[in-house]
């Protein structure tokens, strides 16, 4: 499939913004196989931290690379790996593919390939595999960034295939598009529609300097402080700092819980929830938006789930659907999860 090759900040504007990576190891990616991984191991592609480099570090195989790194002089075309994906399956837009540290032994080109496997099957020689980002090159040292030309794939995945033509290493790999989620038949079921699994996507924020607002919508409560959202100390009175949240469907909220988990001295002082009901992304990013309160400010706890629910006097004004919710802190500090449980319609 034709690629546009684009810079990190077009890449963190149509892409990271409105997408999630849904191979990411903190999602629940892995590795299933791979044709070789002698000098580092492929699993580190999917790590959710920056790659690192220790010079003069060395294993038995080799230099010590905090990536994938296969041997030289493969006799086959590529040197591969297979990933299952951390949602149920997904439509693709993207991907990065980090080469960060590898310098003479990258991989020059690479391409990714989709398959779905019905049934909790694993992909075997019989997998037909379709194209999602055609043979690239890929330069040393680097991060890179490709968008397919013609959008998402019409076709849904829940395994891919980065392929490196013909050897070498690379440091990262991040697969971008839309979760294609498993709702319950019935629409009376309350399901947690800010998950990334339900489709959730964080698509703003005010400020994200210690941790990403993606993390926000990730399942479980984390392991520490850094796979949370936290802003910069704010200077100025009257500062807040916020997060608007696409619900991956329409519903009717009847919960809210936000998490402060491992944030002991620097979770917010209060929180306040606010919803919208529109079509799209530029409509909930207009200055003209129209945000109803449902959480009016309330005092915050370190380390602590707060739960607003229907009838306990703080959750209000949610008779009617919502599309988007906006989580803001006052003044600024760390959130580790958002959840918007509702009913959809």
């Amino acid at each position: 499939m034709p690629i546009t090759v684009i810079d990190q900040v077009q890449f963190d504007a149509e892409v990271r913004s409105r997408y999630s990576d849904v191979i990411g190891s903190k999602l629940g990616g892995k590795v299933i196989s791979s044709s070789d991984e002698f000098f580092a191991e492929a699993a580190n592609l999917l790590a959710p931290k920056p790659p690192i480099r220790d010079k003069g570090r060395f294993t038995y195989n080799g230099a010590w690379y905090d990536g994938w790194e296969t041997r030289r002089h493969n006799p086959e075309p590529a040197d591969w790996v297979i990933i299952k994906l951390g949602v149920a399956s997904a439509r693709i837009i993207g991907c990065e593919i980090d080469t960060a540290f590898f310098d003479g032994n990258h991989a020059p080109e690479i391409d990714v390939e989709g398959a779905f496997v019905p049934d909790d099957g694993v992909p075997n020689a019989n997998t037909k595999w379709s194209a999602i980002i055609d043979k690239t090159p890929c330069g040393p040292s680097q991060r890179q960034f490709f968008v397919r030309t013609d959008g998402l794939t019409a076709e849904f995945y829940n395994y891919v295939r980065l392929n490196m033509y013909p050897d070498g290493g690379i440091a990262r790999f991040r697969l971008y598009g839309t979760p294609v989620p498993v709702f319950p038949t019935a629409l009376t079921t309350v399901v947690d529609l800010a998950h990334v699994s339900s489709g959730g996507v964080a698509i703003a924020c005010s400020d994200e300097h210690f941790g990403t607002v993606d993390n926000l919508l990730l399942p479980g409560r984390g392991v520490d402080m850094g796979d949370g959202w936290e802003t910069t100390r704010s200077r100025f009175p009257g500062h807040e700092d916020w997060v608007i949240v696409r619900l991956g469907a329409r519903g009717i909220i009847e919960k809210v819980v936000v998490d402060t988990a491992f944030f002991r001295g620097n979770f917010p002082d209060k929180i306040r929830v606010e919803v919208l009901d529109t079509a799209d992304d530029a409509a909930a990013l207009s200055s003209d938006a129209a945000w109803k309160v449902i959480v009016p400010d309330q005092k915050a706890k370190a380390d602590y789930e707060h739960e607003y629910i229907i009838n306990d006097g703080v959750l209000i004004n949610v008779e009617e659907p919502v599309t988007y919710v906006k989580l803001c802190m006052i003044p600024d500090g760390g959130i580790k999860r958002l959840r918007v449980f509702a009913r959809r319609v």
